[in-house]
């Protein structure tokens, strides 16, 4: 844990402060419940109610809310991004000890540097490679030949199978798996053959990934998550997808096998994205959509129905199923109007 004058923060984001710039500041909270030496933000107007009664040290905000602040102030253009960077700075732990638990399994023929760190009742199997910094939490498994970049945390409970590959300072949050076998199976008379699936997983650098979130090794070539890629909880990835840089996931979206997306794209909550299309940089998928075919031009996509009373939905549904009706009487009008104009 850190602790900063209002100026030195004000320094590192680029902002201009408004009060008493030599003010400490060592956490954060909301305005509600911060303290004399926290610091809270206000992303949007309607919540600047909420600083009527702050007791903050200080309030990260815009130029056009600074009269609504009664203490000091930490003025920038997004408040949302400079909280960001200055939770991370006040928050930041100690760097952890090198070492192997003693309940820990690990290969004799594992590569694992002296500032790395396996915890307890971990395995770690040949031909591993964790590289200075790195964080084995408890109770992971690593697979024969997979390698982890530098300052790298897996959080616990954790399973990469054999020759995954992880970037530098990627965080895999707990129950995440990495590199199980994707879907594949051939069909011979009613009864499924297993297709080997012989690719990998490749974790570019900066990758957040998601508490029991699980991606597939590809089946011949690898499955990507390129730089700086947010994978949400509970997301699933099939073989052979490609995740473009800098994409944002929200829980419980699906990606079907040999997807490949752009960079930039977001996808709200659950999500279905069929397999074998390409989706554009800079494309945006609101909650429950359905993608069932490429998306070429980047832009905002939706398909999900919003909820709505039981009796409208049952009378909406009713007149769904009326559709080839209705559509028959109409095509059948418009010959009729046709006729009668020749």
């Amino acid at each position: 844990m850190g602790a900063y004058t209002l100026n030195e923060l004000a320094a590192r984001v680029g902002g201009r402060v408004v009060g008493e710039g030599e003010r400490r500041i060592s956490g954060v909270a909301t305005p509600q419940r911060a303290g004399p030496q926290d610091i809270c933000f206000i992303a949007s107007k309607k919540y600047l109610s909420q600083l009527e009664d702050t007791r903050a040290g200080a309030v990260i905000l815009r130029e056009e809310d600074l009269s609504a602040c009664p203490v000091a102030a930490l003025v920038v253009r997004d408040p949302l991004l400079a909280y960001a960077r200055i939770a991370t700075w006040l928050t930041e732990q100690a760097p952890h000890a090198g070492g192997i638990h003693p309940s820990a399994v690990v290969s004799d023929q594992a590569t694992i540097d002296a500032t790395a760190w396996v915890g307890p009742n971990s395995v770690v199997e040949a031909g591993v490679v964790l590289q200075a910094g790195v964080f084995v939490g408890p109770g992971c498994v690593i697979g024969a030949h997979c390698h982890i970049g530098r300052d790298s945390r897996l959080l616990a409970n954790i399973t990469l199978y054999h020759d995954c590959h992880i970037g530098q300072r990627v965080i895999i949050h707990a129950g995440a798996v990495i590199g199980s076998d994707g879907f594949g199976n051939a069909n011979d008379d009613g009864r499924w053959v297993k297709i080997p699936q012989l690719g990998r997983v490749i974790i570019g650098d900066d990758v957040e990934i998601g508490a029991n979130t699980t991606i597939d090794r590809g089946a011949l070539d690898d499955t990507e998550i390129r730089r700086g890629v947010r994978l949400d909880n509970l997301v699933h990835v099939a073989h052979n997808c490609i995740i473009g840089e800098d994409t944002a996931v929200a829980a419980q979206t699906g990606f079907a096998g040999s997807t490949r997306v752009g960079s930039r794209a977001t996808f709200g909550g659950q999500v279905a994205v069929n397999g074998h299309i390409e989706i554009a940089d800079d494309s945006h998928f609101t909650g429950q959509a359905m993608v069932t075919k490429s998306v070429r031009e980047p832009g905002v996509y939706s398909s999900g129905i919003p909820a709505e009373p039981n009796a409208r939905w049952r009378k909406n549904i009713a007149r769904y199923r009326q559709l080839d009706k209705l559509m028959a009487r109409i095509q059948a009008l418009e010959a009729a109007l046709q006729n009668k104009k020749d």
